[in-house]
């Protein structure tokens, strides 16, 4: 069973969706050539804490960053390095926060310099495609039209969505069930029930689907080598239109990324 949240439970993960979103766009602005991922994570990891959050992927089973920073061909669970960022790299950043005993959740897929045409054709794909996800959320529908919603899109510009990663509930825990899978047939799946809060992520492909998992048991990586993409928001199922409890408008006003 998947309990809706009380409208208490959800303006703290209100506050976790601000705080969360806010630390992106702080991460965003120090995207650039000549930056380590280690640095994207020391600036993450210092301005939730400074806001008087804990960064709730660390230590996370095992888990060793703040953040998963995943470049080019990293799907998802990246970890900080000392990689340096090169002009047209691509760098997914998932990150979240803890605070009062919820959870926040969002990720977005940053171009570094200049990126070819392609590259951000496969940005605004998948930017576009977690939209019409969200658009699915609503009381009465089912899980499946949400991943339909996601598949259809993707599919249609050419570009193919990993099946062996999805979304997921989030509440008192990061992750909790209903899982959000990016693809599905419409009207199959769990019902949508108002107050469900759920994180709708995206992770397509430029090219083929098939991934694998790195040794260290984290970074998942697409198997022809072409670069993913990446996004993430946190949302409240609602009759008629989803609340979104995480956003994209900081990063847009602040660091410059439109698309």
């Amino acid at each position: 069973m998947v309990r809706p949240k009380t409208e208490e439970e959800i303006e703290l993960m209100r506050i976790n969706g601000e705080l969360t979103s806010r630390a992106l766009a702080e991460v965003g602005k120090a995207v650039a050539p000549g930056v380590t991922t280690n640095e994207l994570n020391r600036v993450a990891e210092t301005f939730i804490r400074d806001h008087g959050a804990i960064p709730n992927f660390l230590n996370y089973e095992g888990y060793p960053a703040a953040i998963c920073a995943s470049v080019n061909d990293t799907v998802v669970h990246g970890f900080p390095s000392d990689y340096v960022l090169k002009e047209g790299d691509i760098i997914s950043v998932d990150l979240g926060t803890k605070y009062k005993g919820y959870n926040g959740d969002s990720a977005y897929t940053f171009p570094v310099g200049e990126v070819s045409a392609e590259t951000m054709k496969l940005l605004q794909v998948t930017k576009a495609s977690l939209y019409e996800g969200i658009a699915a959320a609503v009381a009465g529908n089912r899980i499946g039209d949400i991943g339909h919603a996601v598949q259809s899109y993707a599919e249609s510009f050419g570009f193919s969505v990993v099946r062996e990663l999805e979304g997921h509930g989030i509440g008192r825990d990061m992750h909790e069930n209903p899982g959000v899978p990016n693809y599905g047939k419409q009207g199959h799946g769990p019902k949508l029930v108002s107050g469900m809060t759920i994180c709708i992520e995206p992770m397509i492909n430029a090219g083929t689907r098939g991934v694998y998992l790195a040794k260290n048991g984290w970074a998942v990586h697409t198997a022809d080598h072409r670069n993913s993409a990446h996004f993430e928001l946190t949302v409240v199922v609602r009759h008629g239109k989803a609340e979104q409890l995480s956003t994209f408008d900081y990063i847009e006003k602040e660091c410059n990324f439109k698309f």
